[in-house]
């Protein structure tokens, strides 16, 4: 199966009935009957929290989840050398400083969640990567000081899923927001860099 990139960049979500409308610059106030992000719990720990690593350094290290996770994030995971960089800095320095490793239920669905941020940043650029269990999809959340990205990596993945799944995970591990934003609600952030690549066929 051959690999594709779908991206809406320096674009607004605006949830809709599963859908996204794309407005450039602009922030998107949720409509009355909207898609709302599916629920989600923070789990207790077990062993499936450890699956990949012991910490978000070994999880990025995992033979068998580096290759996904470069391909999750594309040209935005290096430096300035990766030529076509979204971020800056890439998103790779966004997980230099890694947290603990839990577990969260989204919808139903159970996934390895990390959460990292640039060092000494941490309020304005943080990350949260979501493994689905099994690892065969992939979603992230990267905070560019206000404008928020997301990427998906995955058969099936889609770029409502992107946000609705990365965004309900953060607000479970945030409930009263990071320090710069604990005023901000779901319709008030601004959106843009949504990206989703499908996986390789198994």
């Amino acid at each position: 199966m051959s690999r594709s990139h779908a991206s809406l960049w320096r674009s607004c979500l605006g949830l809709g009935s599963l859908a996204l409308a794309a407005v450039a610059g602009c922030s998107v106030a949720q409509s009355p009957g909207t898609t709302s992000p599916p629920a989600a719990v923070v789990l207790p720990a077990d062993a499936r929290a450890l699956a990949y690593g012991a910490t978000v350094e070994q999880v990025l290290q995992n033979p068998v989840l580096a290759p996904k996770i470069r391909g999750l994030f594309g040209p935005d995971w290096g430096g300035v050398s990766s030529g076509s960089l979204r971020l800056q800095p890439g998103a790779e320095t966004y997980f230099e400083q890694g947290g603990p490793i839990r577990m969260l239920r989204i919808g139903g669905t159970d996934y390895i969640a990390l959460s990292s941020c640039v060092p000494g940043d941490c309020s304005r650029r943080n990350a949260l990567l979501l493994i689905e269990e099994g690892g065969s999809r992939l979603f992230a959340r990267l905070d560019e000081g206000g404008i928020v990205h997301y990427y998906s990596y995955g058969e099936g993945v889609t770029r409502e899923t992107a946000a609705l799944v990365t965004e309900s995970g953060f607000q479970a591990l945030y409930p009263h927001g990071r320090p710069s934003y604990a005023k901000l609600g779901w319709t008030e952030k601004i959106y843009r860099g949504i990206s989703a690549r499908p996986g390789p066929a198994a």
